[in-house]
């Protein structure tokens, strides 16, 4: 499991999702990163940074989806008790809508473990009580069925696709309002600096807008534009 600093997960709370998009993309060329689908659970939810746990469903068959596949030695409980704190625990259910993928419960151990959040493209059921553990929880919705109405589970931090999305075990998970993203482990070091100074240039830019500035040539600026940025940010 990779270790990211505390100083560097601080860091990246700092830097929205929209912000990491435009980075990957005008910088990596990575276009499919932002996972589809995924919205916070409830309101209030602040970012969260961690690194990908992942969990992976396909879709239910009979003979395997039955109560005892919950006490299994692979099962979703196992996997939780094997999640390390600060986690994302990234579940790919491959957009299935219709069984909760976890509930209130399970969800409270999470907690108690200190994981991060979790994240799924699919749904999660007991949603009242969901919201009681605080965990923060990114999702397309809820759903009463459990997760054999529709899902079995095959395993844990393994490559998986996630809302369209490509995510291997410990890459970095940032999740706002905006949604969620995946920053490939190879990249973190390399795009926290570029998002970092495009979080300042552009809250440069929004006051000059406040202040009455035009659009043109401040946004994308041009090379006077970044001169007087460059000036005040010396000051």
């Amino acid at each position: 499991m990779t270790n990211y600093s505390q100083e560097l997960l601080e860091k990246y709370k700092t830097v929205t999702t929209a912000t990491i998009t435009t980075v990957l993309l005008k910088h990596h060329g990575l276009k499919n990163v932002w996972i589809r689908g995924v919205f916070p659970l409830d309101t209030g939810q602040k970012r969260v940074v961690g690194s990908a746990f992942t969990l992976r469903f396909v879709p239910a068959r009979e003979d395997l989806c039955t109560s005892a596949a919950w006490s299994a030695p692979i099962s979703t409980r196992s996997a939780i008790e094997a999640m390390p704190a600060g986690c994302i625990a990234v579940l790919a259910a491959g957009a299935c809508a219709d069984a909760g993928v976890l509930g209130d419960i399970l969800c409270q151990r999470m907690k108690s473990r200190n994981v991060a959040a979790l994240l799924t493209d699919g749904v999660l059921r007991d949603l009242d009580g969901v919201k009681q553990t605080g965990l923060s929880v990114w999702a397309q919705g809820v759903a009463a069925p459990p997760s054999i109405a529709g899902l079995t589970f095959i395993n844990w931090q393994e490559p998986v696709g996630c809302g369209g999305v490509a995510i291997i075990p410990d890459d970095l998970i940032v999740a706002d309002n905006d949604g969620a993203v995946v920053v490939p482990a190879a990249l973190v070091d390399e795009v926290l600096e570029t998002a970092v100074e495009q979080e300042i240039l552009e809250e440069w830019i929004l006051k000059e807008i406040k202040n009455g500035a035009s659009l043109t040539g401040l946004y994308p600026p041009n090379e006077e534009t970044m001169r007087r940025f460059e000036e005040d940010r010396r000051r």
